[in-house]
């Protein structure tokens, strides 16, 4: 039996949800914390999150809106990339010393250009960052469905006892020591994802979505490897195998919102009113790219097309009239 036996979950939205019942059917004792006690009290009475609706939480998942309460031995922090920020400063004040602290959204900060461990790290001195990445859908993960994910942290014991802790014979995290490339593949998979959507709403064909998939997974890659990411990392369940997760379903927010664009719908009309984090992550990894002189054509047309500096076709002939050039 694992030490990780109480696990907290911050955010009680899809995600959060989703890794409460993964934690709970793990065996773990759960608390999952809302921001607002609003919020708390009725997913707690209803038993399932506004953002899942008819996905029941395990009957052992505590749902609370008070963040002192949540005094657990490993935390998953399940809230959008761009506000893991302010909650990780709200944790600071009540967390014990060398509590794992799990991000588990795929994006990079803007403004800073930080990854999301080093948020943790940098707002919270006394916790020990790691990251849970990998091809999944809140919707499958919740109901039980079979997945496979990459679980980070520096010290490898302890990926190994996070990863003990979560798996299940329906939710098998793989454990690693290469935060950067969780963390890599996650942000960049979404932006990738814009791009494809976009293929799919113009209807380009399959055989355009491939090259695409395949062109974005070689700047995920250079990017990557620029920023030390190992290259099985990038190539496994958190790299390649979000990304062809992502490119390919319509149950990915970036994949829909791309179609979307693609369909010549406005930015604000292809959000309606859902969360895609590769929106805000897409100018943020075309200008750290650009720093490090890192070819990235598609995200950086993607960027582009959502910072309304280019129309979709004209993205689309930026990158279709681009020298011929050798594959790498």
């Amino acid at each position: 039996m694992s030490a990780f036996r109480h696990i907290g979950v911050l955010g009680a939205g899809a995600w959060g949800s989703a890794l409460a019942n993964v934690a709970a059917r793990a065996g773990r004792r759960v608390t999952l914390w809302a921001r607002d006690p609003r919020l708390a009290e009725t997913i707690a009475q209803r038993r399932q999150s506004p953002k899942l609706p008819g996905v029941r939480l395990e009957d052992s998942v505590a749902v609370t809106g008070a963040l002192e309460a949540v005094d657990a031995a490993a935390l998953l922090v399940a809230v959008p990339a761009q506000a893991l920020r302010s909650v990780a400063r709200a944790l600071a004040p009540v967390l014990r010393d060398g509590i794992p602290v799990i991000a588990c959204a795929k994006g990079i900060e803007r403004g800073t250009g930080r990854f999301m461990t080093e948020v943790i790290a940098e707002c919270i001195a006394q916790a020990e960052p790691a990251i849970l990445s990998g091809p999944s859908f809140a919707a499958d993960v919740a109901r039980g469905l079979p997945t496979a994910v990459t679980l980070a942290a520096r010290d490898e014991r302890l990926a190994g006892a996070l990863a003990g802790a979560l798996g299940s014979p329906m939710f098998r995290p793989y454990h690693s020591t290469d935060l950067r490339g969780v963390e890599i593949g996650g942000a960049a998979k979404n932006v990738l994802a814009i791009a494809a959507g976009i293929v799919d709403g113009r209807r380009l064909g399959p055989s355009a979505a491939a090259a695409l998939t395949t062109r974005g997974f070689a700047e995920l890659v250079r990017f990557g490897k620029a920023f030390g990411a190992r290259p099985e990392t990038l190539t496994g369940l958190s790299g390649l195998g979000d990304l062809i997760l992502t490119c390919s379903s319509r149950q990915s927010r970036n994949f829909s919102l791309g179609i979307a664009l693609g369909e010549g719908r406005s930015l604000e009309e292809a959000q309606r009113g859902k969360l895609a984090e590769g929106v805000f992550t897409a100018s943020v990894l075309s200008e750290m790219a650009n720093a490090r002189g890192i070819d990235m054509p598609v995200a950086a047309a993607v960027a582009a097309v959502l910072d309304g500096r280019l129309d979709i076709d004209a993205a689309i002939e930026s990158l279709l009239t681009r020298p011929f050039r050798a594959e790498g």
